[in-house]
């Protein structure tokens, strides 16, 4: 039933309360809500969060939102992991409701005396609420024998209620009838590096590899050999080193370079063809050591402040040991053959598909030993593969039993499919996604995405733009040049808390298997891949330092580490988007504007009009802005000229004082 007060169309709030909505520790969040009543009473509310422990936090009051009829609003934070939940109270509110009617009535001389006299009675009400005679209470006493004294003027008298002293003890101590309470509403506070993360993602194999100049034949890198890109990568800034699948790749209808099915004796395959005679799941490549080298590679990495990312994929080669001993976990056609996976119009031949309605427990228990295997061998994040091709109720049941006794874990949905599907993945416990921004490119479709995923979605969605993958290589990147891998990176740097890299690009790899696809030419997915870092660098072939600054600036402000406070602002050049993110903490100062010509051939002239209201500040104020790429400063308002040149730098990425 609705309250006495009604409270309506709460957020954040999953599937009427079901699910929890997403929050992390430290990250300020809103909580909205409709809060109204009959008549012209006045109201108040505020929401009270209460933690893992079960404690009460204070409250934070709900104020009005501009604009909004009978929306309020409130900023809280979590401040440790677990389940949290949050409940909104409103009152009916008549000391405010007397101060309302007096300053109306009194001055017009109606019901003069009689408005006195109720306000006095209000003040008695807080006082006797006080119980023993306190300074606080005798303040009260003697506001409320100065409302009763009738020798004094009436504008005097309504001028006790203003008193600095009164008002505090009337703030401290409110009155609230008709107190009415909604919900409470589940939310669950992950760790940090469920929100925001720099991920850099590179197959082990490639690194430290070599070609034998005898024969051609191209060796395979190794954990050992590995360990000595994680210095580069950490100094680049990045958190997160994700890897592709290290387990053994099958024999069985092994893919060649390019995917083709015409392999030769020395092609590697793809590491997301699982499984062999060497193992499955729960083993190592041969090729890249043993468990004890990967162990390594993870302290070697923590050493240095990176996490390592688990690739998580649910399918296996014809040759994976589960083929033998559970062919009932996969689907068997009318011909007696296990069917392969299929996205047409490709094939993959070398990949078996999991059927989760075989043997569902069997299943499930077998991908909950392999995942808490990686557990213990300190992997906390794991990128899952495919999810939406498996069913969210498996997901669901995972990673609950995960969260309930690990909830540092952290998973991403690698789940480019239809947004239901993503919301639903993201809705039952992944704590990240990837998402289309890939494929959003022109300012109005990005306009409208970045806006999507910071405000509409964030409650059930967390994005991590990666600006390529393995499969992904987008037509921007193939033809804009430099420009557009700058473009990109600023955008997905600045505009997400978690945003990735897929290695080489840092080298400006551009290159597809065929005009129209967005497929590498020599696919790393198929073959090793030598890459000379050190010489692109020392040549100035490297995107390597701008992506260093990026990461730089992320850490240097608060703001680029939230997600739902990104505010879209006008332009008057349709290639050229501007926006800002404002650090939304209760103390919070720190605001950030993002200029990018998203033109990677031509310089672009527009003029950047700016929300000041909504950056919380007046139509009037001045501001300095520095920019934090190229260190040049101006002195900006609300309407600002800008000049972009894609060859010289794309974007502003500025950070923001206003002027005494």
């Amino acid at each position: 039933m609705v309250g006495r007060i009604p409270v309506m169309d709460v957020t954040p709030v999953v599937e009427h309360g079901r699910y929890a909505a997403k929050a992390a520790v430290s990250e300020p969040f809103e909580v909205t809500a409709l809060v109204f009543r009959e008549g012209h009473d006045q109201l108040d509310a505020d929401v009270v969060l209460t933690g893992p422990d079960g404690r009460e936090r204070p409250p934070v009051p709900l104020l009005p939102v501009e604009d909004e009829v009978d929306r309020r609003a409130a900023v809280v934070v979590c401040d440790t992991v677990g389940s949290w939940s949050f409940t909104i109270r409103a009152w009916s509110d008549p000391l405010a409701t007397w101060e309302h009617d007096a300053g109306i009535k009194v001055p017009a001389g109606v019901d003069v005396e009689l408005m006195f006299a109720e306000g006095a009675l209000l003040l008695d009400r807080v006082a006797a609420d006080l119980g023993r005679r306190t300074a606080e209470r005798r303040t009260l006493e003697d506001a409320a024998r100065a409302l009763r004294d009738t020798e004094r003027p009436d504008a005097a008298r309504l001028a006790v209620w203003q008193d600095s002293a009164l008002a505090e003890v009337l703030g401290a101590h409110r009155l609230r009838d008709l107190l009415t309470t909604e919900g409470p509403y589940p939310l669950f506070a992950d760790r940090e590096r469920a929100l925001v993360g720099a991920w850099y993602e590179f197959f082990p194999r490639s690194e430290g590899a070599s070609v034998d100049p005898a024969s051609g034949t191209t060796r395979s890198g190794t954990f050992a050999t590995a360990v000595g890109r994680l210095p580069a990568v950490a100094a680049m800034g990045f958190d997160v080193v994700y890897l592709p699948p290290i387990h053994p790749i099958g024999e069985v209808n092994r893919k060649g370079p390019n995917n083709t099915l015409t392999p030769g004796p020395d092609d590697v395959g793809s590491p997301w063809a699982i499984g062999s005679a060497a193992g499955g799941h729960d083993a190592i490549h041969p090729d890249l050591g043993t468990l004890a080298d990967f162990d390594a590679f993870v302290a070697r990495a923590g050493e240095l402040g990176l996490e390592v990312a688990l690739d998580l994929a649910l399918q296996a080669a014809p040759d994976h040991p589960w083929v033998t001993t559970n062919p009932e976990w996969f689907t068997t056609r009318a011909d007696g053959t296990i069917a392969y996976a299929e996205n047409p119009p490709k094939k993959y031949q070398d990949i078996y598909p999991v059927n989760f309605d075989n043997d569902p427990e069997g299943i499930y228990a077998e991908v909950l030993r392999v995942v808490r295997h990686w557990m213990d061998h300190g992997v906390r994040i794991f990128r899952v593969d495919n999810p939406h091709t498996k069913p969210v109720e498996f997901w669901e049941r995972l990673l609950g039993e995960i969260r309930a006794t690990d909830p540092d874990v952290v998973f991403l949905s690698e789940a480019f499919t239809k947004p239901p599907m993503m919301r639903a993945l993201g809705t039952v416990g992944f704590h990240q996604s990837y998402t289309y921004f890939t494929w959003r490119t022109g300012k109005a479709e990005l306009a409208d995405y970045l806006t999507e995923v910071s405000r509409e979605t964030s409650h059930v969605l967390r994005p991590n733009f990666f600006v390529n993958t393995p499969d992904i290589l987008h037509a921007s990147l193939q033809y804009g040049g430099p420009a557009a891998f700058k473009q990109r990176a600023v955008l997905a740097a600045t505009a997400s808390p978690s945003w990735g890299v897929y290695a080489g690009y840092e080298l400006f790899e551009h290159v597809a298997v065929r005009p129209g696809s967005e497929e590498y030419l020599d696919s790393e997915k198929y073959q090793i891949r030598v890459r000379d870092w050190a010489a692109a660098e020392a040549e100035g072939r490297s995107l390597a330092p701008y992506l260093t600054r990026l990461n730089d600036i992320r850490r240097a402000h608060p703001a680029l580490r939230q997600l739902r406070n990104l505010q879209v602002h006008a332009t008057d050049d349709d290639a050229v988007l501007a926006y800002s993110k404002r650090d939304l903490s209760p103390d919070g100062e720190d605001l950030v504007l993002v200029v990018v010509n998203l033109d990677p051939h031509a310089t672009r002239e527009t003029t950047v009009h700016l929300d000041l209201p909504t950056l919380g500040l007046d139509w009037s104020d001045g501001l300095t802005v520095h920019d934090e790429l190229t260190d040049q400063v101006w002195h900006w308002g609300a309407h600002n000229y800008v000049r972009l040149d894609p060859h010289h730098e794309p974007a502003h990425v500025l950070s923001v004082r206003r002027n005494a």
